[in-house]
Order: C-alpha cells, then structure tokens, then sequence
C-alpha cells in the first residue's frame, strides 16, 4: 500500500512540476477569403494531455470559448463548426471588405494580433500553471482567385489588400 501512495505521490510530483512548461501551442492559421468577405478559418494546435483531458471530459468546451472570444471581440455572430483537441473550424461573416470598382474587386483583411488572446488568457484562475503560445507558426491568407498571403511566427497579423481582376 505504502508502496502505491509513494508511486502516487512521485506522479503527482512530476505532473505538477513539467504542468508549467506544457500549454496550448498553434501551429496553423487558415484563413480564407470567400467572394464577399466572409472567410473560412482554420486554426490547428496542439494541446497537452491535461488540456485534452479537459475537453475530452467536457471541463472546457473549445467551440463555446472561441465562439465567445471571436464574437465579443469582433461584434459579429460567427458559426464555429468544429472545436476539438486539435484544430478549429470557423466562419467569420464580413471578415474582409469588399470593394468594386473599374472591373476590379479590392479585398482587404483587416489586421489583428494574438496579443489579445494572450490578456484573455492570462485573465483565467489557471494561468500561472500555464505558457500558452498563441503565435501561429505558418499563417495563410488565401483569397478568392487563389492567391496567398503567407506569414511565420508573426503574432501581429498585418492588414493585406489584394485585387481581383
């Protein structure tokens, strides 16, 4: 018995002290730009054991906090389709604008920054055991023509205008 509560004890030891170093970490972000200005966007990550613990047992709801995130900082509705362990899938309406002019179509994205992100989530009871990197590793802009924007390790995403002839 002695020697269960020690092997317990020695988990718990190890668990609590490698928590810390381990968080949330994105590796992609696809956004794509549809004709009107609605995008597409995809954002994988990795989660740790204990985060993917969370979500598995229902403790947090990835989908209710992205959805809850995006809409009070954006002040739009935004359907999110899928929020697992490892990636999100959201529509984001009127994300780009949209502008006609001479047989040209102008779409500009705006620019936006994870810095934001990093407050919010500096806010939670459960920060100090965590280091959440929230800077995408490769970010792609894909407009409607196909073109690209294409972004690495860049927390402030920059505003692009591309046109479409």
């Amino acid at each position: 018995m002695k020697l269960i509560i020690l092997i317990f004890a020695v988990l718990c030891i190890i668990t609590f002290a490698v928590l810390p170093a381990e968080a949330l970490s994105v590796s992609t972000l696809t956004i794509t730009i549809g004709q009107n200005g609605d995008a597409r966007v995809n954002l994988h990550y990795q989660l740790t054991m204990v985060e993917q613990a969370a979500v598995y047992f229902q403790i947090a709801d990835p989908a209710a906090e992205l959805k809850n995130a995006l809409e009070s900082n954006l002040n739009e509705q935004v359907t999110v389709y899928e929020a697992g362990t490892t990636s999100a899938d959201v529509i984001i309406p009127s994300f780009a604008s949209v502008s006609q002019g001479t047989g040209k179509k102008t779409i500009t994205t705006p620019g936006f920054s994870f810095i934001s992100v990093q407050k919010v989530a500096d806010g939670y009871w459960f920060a100090p055991l965590i280091s959440p990197d929230f800077t995408p590793k490769v970010t792609t802009i894909v407009f409607p023509d196909g073109s690209t924007e294409i972004l690495y390790n860049q927390i402030d995403i920059p505003s692009f205008t591309h046109q479409i002839v």
